[in-house]
Parts: C-alpha cells; structure tokens; sequence
C-alpha cells in the first residue's frame, strides 16, 4: 500500500489532519495548548523549516485561555463563513472543558471539527495522564463522535468529519485521536473535497405549501438562521418580493430584509402570531422562542420548511411540512405563486404596527435618566453601526435589549448564543467575526454576568492583534433572575455582583477601555472604542431596576 500512487507519502497525523481541514476550506485552527496535540501544530505551522524561515503556515493558529472559547470561535466561524469551523483540543480535561460549546453548536445546529487529544493506545487502561473515553461523553451533543485507532486513517476520518459537519442538518463532529497514533507517521489516502449533494424538497409538498398561501388571507413568514446557513438568503428574498408574505426574522437570518424593507414586521410579531390564519416557519425549530409552534387563540395552521426530515416538528400537528434545500423551496414556492397574494391590507397593517412600536421605543432611547437607562445604550450604538458590522450579543438581560433594538442590515451578522443559551460565547464569536470580516466593525455586547464567563479571553483578542469594541452593560446583577425571583418570592438570593470595573480587566490583559456613568458620555466613549486598534471595553454602569419587558418585541 506505500507505493500506491494514490496513496500520499508517510505524515503523522497532524500533518493528515491539516490537509483534509484545509482541502475543507478551514482557513484556522482555534486551541489552547496540549502536548497530546502536538502533531496538529507542527503541521499547521509548516513545521520547523517554515517557523526558522518565518513563513506561514497552511492553517492561522489562534490558542486561548479555555477550551471553550476555542470552540466557541470554531463555532462561530461556522456560523459566519458557512465553513465548518476547526477546533482541537488536548486530553481529558481539555475535552470535557469543551463540552458545553458543542452542546451549543449542537443545538444552534452550526458546522463544527473538533479534534481531542486522547491518551495513548499503547498504554489505555494503565492510568495512563488524563486518560479517558472522551466519545460516549460527547455522543448526544454531536452528528459524530468516534476515535480513530489507525495511523492511517487520521486524514479520512478528518476528511468525513468536514463533510459530515457541513451536510444539513449541520452540527459538531468530535474525532478522537490517541496520541501514539497522532504521532505515528502513516501513508494515507489523500482528501476530497466532494461534499454531500443537498437533497431537494418534495415538489408535492411544495405544490401544497403553495396552495395554502394562496388561500390564506393573513399569511404570516418566519426565517431562521438555517435559511443563512443553507445560503438561501437570496432566494428568501425573491420569495418575499414575488408573494408579498410579511415576514418575522430572527437569529442570523435578521438581515434578509433590511430594517426599512416594507414586509419587516419582526416587532410586531404580536399581532402577527395573534392574527394570522398562517404561519410558514422556515429553517428554524418550533421552540420556546416561537411559543412552540402555538400561534394565536385558536392556534392558525402551520407549516415548517427545513433542512433535512429530522428537524421537521413532531410536537404539533402541521398543516405541511417540507424537507430540503432552502433554496429550491422558496424558489419552488416563488414559481408556483408568481404574482403577489392579495394580502395587502394586512401586510401594511403589520408594518405600521412594526413602526409604531419602534417610534415608541424613541424615549428609552433617548433618556437623560440617572442612573443610565440600559436603552439608552442602544440609542448611542445604532447610529454608529455600519451596515456590515457584525454584533455579538452574549447575556441576559442586556442583550435582550439588544434583540429589540439592533436590526442588522445584512443577514449573517448577528450572533448571540441561540436556543441552547450557553453564557462565555462572546470572545470566542469576537475572534471569528474578526477574522472572517477583518475590515468591519466587530462589536461585543456584554452583561456583567456574561462576562465573568470568559473575559479572561480578551488576553486572546491582544495577542492575536484582534480589535473589538466590548460594551458591558452592567447592573452589577443577574437582572434576567433578580426580578422574577422578586416577583415569585417576594425577595432575591444569589442574583447580586459588584459594580465591577471590567475596564480595569482589559487593560490589565493589553486592551483599553473607560467606565461611563453619565448617559451623555456613552457615544463618546464609543467613538473613541471604534477608533481603537486594540480591544476596548465601554463600562457603562445602568439603573439595575430597570428591566427588560419579559416579551422578545415589546409589543
């Protein structure tokens, strides 16, 4: 088998490893240093030759503080670049410290590797350091999750696992690699580049979605983050164009319709769930944040267009379903309608409800209040964001605020922690959109509880030469508990922190930052952020009674 000329020349298996990452399009390598992982950086960075010589190697190296902002930023470049990302991680306690983000990435359903350092083959079941059966622990939370136990198998295995991660419906892949084996040069099979060919919605499913709209009078559209995910972006809006269907968007499919579009009801969802007689929902599950799937009093009828057949709802009856590419579906759908539906009355009555909750945002917005308005924030922020900024929202009750009031312009640029709500996500997704959109503006919002998460990571974000804007709202508490504990008990326990200066943190890790206190000094704080080419943290101390309204729109 070594003189098969379709066999690649011994490597060990990092160097296997890198190959098929690259040939994947993965452009880093996001870690924190173990010596079980070894092999991956020595290829990654060209070896010693390319290191002496100071050229660069096949893969960007970004390592961390913890694991789990490593993952956290693999995760996220699978998010914004629709590659998977790449991650890799040592042993025992570096694996289980990542759990909790592949359990994120798992649920938010993003294309991830992730490569565990594993304790030798040749010593397993002596004791040998951190040995432990990393697979069964990350089983549920992954599409795959195996260790490779062949020299020569490292390269295919990480090969399947990029086109395993990036086939609907996506998600985290874990490969396990033992460090003898890792170590242990191999002739190996070259990679592919071949993906997985999307399957395409049934056009009688199509056929009958069609004719449903046709005949509904208050047709209502929801867009997920699987219709950015699936590249359907374009063809969400062609649809929307064709039919006239107003439309609700949330996680990263925000941004397929401009705020201004006229079909843009997002904030007056209410009234939108409560009157409509359909509600298509595309590319994302019927959870919590849709009420499960029961819109109105009766419930109107619902129809969930996915990915792929196992994300289709099971919890509700469907008045239909579709499986497939999202693309060939709302152009299947745009085809089959062609002219505008006759909703005109409704749509028109949804937008101006749309615009009249934003009107009435306009005092929060703008208030002089002292202690500073948590709202008040967003009202400086938002006319300062250019239209392909990428913002980060990672906490409670802060960045709920930032749900109501940001509206990005572009789809593929909001990022917070999804359905799965796994505080820390926000250094990690900061170094991915930073290097995925390395001319934007890269803005991280922060709660004070959030950032003791992971703020340790801005070390990170300076080594790496990673400018981000940080804004932390901070209510010195854990408002999103503080207040329905009140309102249950009477009382709270365990929801209070200290006024800290997080400012202080940043610069002590290499940044900069200010703490703000008076509501007319935030937009200049963040101008001098913005300006910054380090990363800078804007302290702004608000009213921690005021809180954000239990609803995601406000209206």
């Amino acid at each position: 088998m070594a003189n098969d000329p379709a066999m690649r020349p011994a490597a060990h298996g990092g160097t296997q490893a890198i190959e098929s990452a690259v040939a994947h399009g993965a452009t880093t390598l996001f870690t924190l240093s173990g010596a079980h992982i070894f092999p991956l950086y020595d290829a990654a960075v060209g070896g010693a030759t390319a290191i002496q010589s100071g050229a660069s190697g096949p893969l960007r190296l970004i390592d961390v503080r913890h694991e789990q902002t490593a993952v956290f930023a693999a995760e996220a470049t699978g998010k914004l670049t629709r590659v998977p990302g790449f991650a890799a991680v040592t042993a025992g306690p570096g694996v289980t410290n990542a759990v909790s983000a592949v359990a994120g990435a798992w649920v938010n359903g993003s294309p991830l590797v992730l490569i565990g350092g594993r304790a030798p083959d040749g010593r397993w079941g002596s004791g040998a350091l951190q040995e432990i059966d990393h697979p069964p622990l990350l089983a549920p939370v992954t599409k795959s999750s195996s260790t490779v136990h062949d020299a020569a198998g490292v390269g295919p295995a990480v090969d399947d696992a990029f086109r395993l991660a990036g086939s609907a419906h996506r998600g985290p892949v874990f490969v396990d690699i033992p460090m003898d084996i890792l170590f242990t040069p191999a002739s190996y099979a070259p990679s592919s580049t071949a993906g997985v060919a999307p399957s395409l919605p049934d056009d009688e499913d199509i056929e009958r979605i069609a004719g449903l709209l046709r005949a509904a009078e208050r047709p209502v559209l929801v867009l997920g983050s699987d219709v950015w995910a699936d590249g359907a972006e374009a063809a969400a809006r062609t649809f929307v164009d064709v039919t006239g269907v107003p439309v609700i968007a949330n996680g990263m499919a925000r941004g397929v319709l401009p705020p201004d579009h006229p079909l843009l009801v997002t904030r007056a969802r209410g009234a939108a769930f409560a009157g409509a007689d359909l509600v298509v929902v595309v590319g994302t599950p019927l959870d919590f944040r849709l009420g499960y799937g029961q819109f109105g009093d009766p419930p109107a009828p619902v129809v969930h267009i996915v990915d792929s057949p196992g994300q289709i709802a099971g919890h509700r009856p469907l008045a239909a379903s579709a499986a497939g590419d999202l693309t060939s579906a709302f152009l299947g759908l745009a085809r089959h309608l062609a002219d505008p539906l006759p909703i005109d009355e409704w749509a028109t009555g949804l937008r101006e409800r749309a615009l009249a909750a934003i009107a009435k945002d306009a005092p929060d917005l703008a208030s002089d209040a002292d202690p500073i308005h948590p709202a008040r924030i967003y009202g400086e922020l938002i006319p300062r964001l250019a239209d392909d900024a990428v913002v980060i929202g990672d906490g409670g009750d802060f960045v709920s605020f930032a749900g109501r009031y940001v509206e990005p312009r572009r789809p593929g640029h909001w990022l917070d922690p999804g359905p799965y709500g796994c505080l820390g996500t926000g250094p990690g997704y900061a170094m991915a959109a930073r290097l995925a959109h390395p001319s934007s503006q890269v803005v991280l919002l922060l709660g004070d509880g959030a950032a003791g998460f992971s703020l340790m990571d801005v070390d990170s974000l300076v080594r790496h030469n990673l400018p981000v804007v940080i804004v932390v709202g901070n209510n010195s508490g854990w408002n999103l508990e503080k207040h329905p504990m009140r309102f249950l008990y009477g009382y709270d326990v365990a929801a209070d922190l200290r006024p800290t200066a997080y400012d202080d943190v940043v610069r002590a890790l290499g940044g900069a930052g200010e703490t703000v206190t008076r509501p007319g000094d935030i937009g200049p704080a963040l101008d001098r952020a913005f300006a910054s080419s380090v990363p800078y943290l804007v302290n702004v101390m608000t009213d921690a009674d005021v809180a954000y309204p239990r609803s995601t729109t406000g209206v």
